[in-house]
C-alpha cells in the first residue's frame, strides 16, 4: 500500500448538499447520507467521516482523518477482519483524502472494532499508536490472554449469574483468548493520552475527555474551535453502548461510573457536532446524554421493582430487554444485568446473597 505524494483538498466541496433530518430531539445534519464504500465525507474542515465495515449486528465502525501537516491523525481503526482491510485498501487506492500516509493512530478505547488494524497501520506507515493507560494495559492483558479453556473464575460467574450447564456448556465451547483474533499485533510501545491533555492535530487543538463505564479510560476528543466532539463508543446516537460488569472486576460499579461521565460531558457545550462510533454524526448532545442517563434509571426502578421477590441475574432479562436473549448475546445481556444490580447493591436498594454459589437479589 504506497500512498501518492499529492495532496488532496480538505474543504467542503459545493456539491457535498445534505438535506438535515431530526428523531428524539437530536438533528443530523447529513441527513441520510453515509460514506460509500472507498469514499470519505468531509464533517468539518481537515475532518473526514469514513465507515469501515464489520460483522454482527452493529454492520460498521465510523473512523475519522484529521489533517495533521502533510499526513493524516486515523482515530479507530476498525476491526481486523478481510473486509476492513478491503475497505481501507480501497480509501486509500480511490480517494485522495487517504492518500496522505497517517503520523500517528488514536484509539478511543481498546475494544477490537476500534483498535482491531491499529496494529497494521502502525507497523505500516511506522507510526505511534495513542491511547490512555487504562484501555492500553487492558488491551495488553487480553491479547496476551490466549488460553483455550475457560478459566474457573468466569465459570463461576456465569453460574453466579444464573447459567444452566447447556448455556456454560456452549460458551465454554467457544473458548476464552478470542481477542486476539481479532486484533492484529500492536506495537510493545505507545504514547500515553491523558484527561484534559491538548493534543495538536494540524493547525487545531483537540482536548482528551475521558469517560467510563463502557471500558476502563475511554478518550473522548473535543475540539473546541470548531465545535467537534470525537465520542467513541461513550455517546451514541440510537443505541446505549453495553455499560457491563465483568469476571476483571466483579465488585465494580461500571454504571456508576457511567453515571459519572455523563455528568462530566453534560460540562461541553450543547451544540457541539458529535461524531460517534456507531450511528451518524448529531447535534443534540445534552439531549442524547440525558436520555441515555434516564434510559438507565428507568431501567434500575424496573429492576429494583423485581426483586420484591429474590431474583438471580438470568431472572431479571424480561424486565431488562426488550428481545430474546440466546447465544452470543447471553454474555452481553449478562454483563449488562449485573451492572444494573451491583449499581442497586451501591445505592443500598438491593441485598446480594450468594446460595451454592449463584447469587441472589432482593430489595433493600
Amino acid at each position: 500500500m504506497t500512498a501518492p505524494t499529492y495532496v488532496p483538498d480538505f474543504s467542503l466541496t459545493e456539491d457535498e448538499s445534505f438535506v438535515a433530518t431530526s428523531h428524539r430531539g437530536l438533528t443530523y445534519p447529513f441527513g441520510a447520507r453515509t460514506p460509500e464504500p472507498g469514499t470519505a465525507i468531509a464533517v468539518a474542515p481537515g475532518v473526514h467521516w469514513v465507515r469501515i465495515p464489520m460483522p454482527g449486528p452493529l454492520a460498521h465502525i465510523n473512523c475519522w482523518l484529521i489533517a495533521d501537516g502533510a499526513g493524516v491523525t486515523l482515530v479507530d481503526s476498525g476491526l481486523n477482519v478481510e473486509e476492513a482491510v478491503t475497505e481501507w485498501r480501497a480509501l486509500f487506492t480511490a480517494d485522495p483524502l487517504v492518500s496522505r500516509s497517517p503520523v500517528r493512530v488514536i484509539c478511543t478505547h481498546f475494544h477490537p472494532d476500534h483498535v482491531g488494524l491499529a496494529g497494521w497501520f502502525c507497523r505500516k506507515f511506522r507510526v505511534p499508536l495513542w491511547m490512555t493507560r487504562g484501555e492500553w494495559l487492558t488491551l495488553r492483558a487480553l491479547v496476551a490472554d490466549a488460553r483455550d479453556d475457560v478459566p474457573e473464575e468466569q465459570l463461576a460467574l456465569w453460574r453466579a449469574a444464573g447459567w444452566d450447564a447447556d448455556q456454560i456448556a456452549a460458551a465454554s465451547a467457544r473458548g476464552f483468548g478470542r481477542m486476539r483474533r481479532m486484533v492484529a499485533p500492536v506495537p510493545l510501545g505507545y504514547r500515553r493520552i491523558v484527561d484534559g491533555e491538548r493534543i495538536a492535530i494540524g493547525d487545531r487543538q483537540w482536548q482528551v475527555v475521558v469517560g467510563s463505564g463502557h471500558c476502563p479510560e475511554h478518550a473522548c476528543l473535543w475540539n473546541a474551535h470548531d465545535g467537534l466532539l470525537i465520542a467513541g463508543d461513550q455517546v451514541l446516537p440510537r443505541i446505549s453502548s453495553n455499560v457491563s460488569l465483568g469476571v476483571t472486576e466483579p465488585e465494580a460499579d461500571p454504571l456508576g461510573e457511567w453515571f459519572a461521565s455523563i455528568d462530566r460531558l453534560m460540562e461541553l457545550p450543547g451544540d457541539l457536532l458529535v461524531l460517534p462510533a456507531h450511528g451518524e454524526p448529531f447535534t443534540g448532545l445534552h439531549v442524547r446524554l440525558a436520555a441515555l442517563r434516564d434510559e438507565h434509571r428507568k431501567r434500575l426502578d424496573i429492576v429494583h421493582a423485581h426483586l420484591a421477590e429474590p431474583r438471580r441475574a438470568i431472572d431479571c432479562f424480561g424486565r431488562m430487554f426488550r428481545r430474546k436473549i440466546e447465544g452470543d448475546m447471553l454474555g452481553l445481556a449478562t454483563g449488562e444485568t449485573l451492572a444494573h444490580l451491583r449499581r442497586l447493591e451501591v445505592e443500598g436498594r438491593a441485598v446480594r446473597e450468594v446460595r451454592d454459589g449463584v447469587w441472589w437479589y432482593r430489595a433493600a
